[in-house]
């Protein structure tokens, strides 16, 4: 079972990781409704991995479809 959405934000703070998150570049989100209760958002980051980051790190943004498609085509 898939465990990632088709939900992504684009980073806008990184205060303190700056290797783990590039500012301006999109991040995908993985689902944790924990995570959302204490305003932290799980995103895969420059690891590869999903990690824990303060939500006002990021904006959501809605991608093109085609956009979309291409970014899942690479993954």
């Amino acid at each position: 079972m898939n465990k990632h959405t088709n939900e992504f934000v684009v980073c806008v703070r990184n205060d303190g990781y700056d290797v783990s998150l590039e500012l301006r570049k999109i991040y995908q989100v993985v689902p944790d409704a924990g995570a959302a209760r204490h305003r932290l958002l799980r995103v895969i980051d420059e690891s590869g991995e999903d990690y824990l980051y303060p939500r006002n790190f990021f904006l959501p943004i809605e991608l093109p479809k085609a956009v979309e498609r291409a970014v899942f085509a690479v993954a």
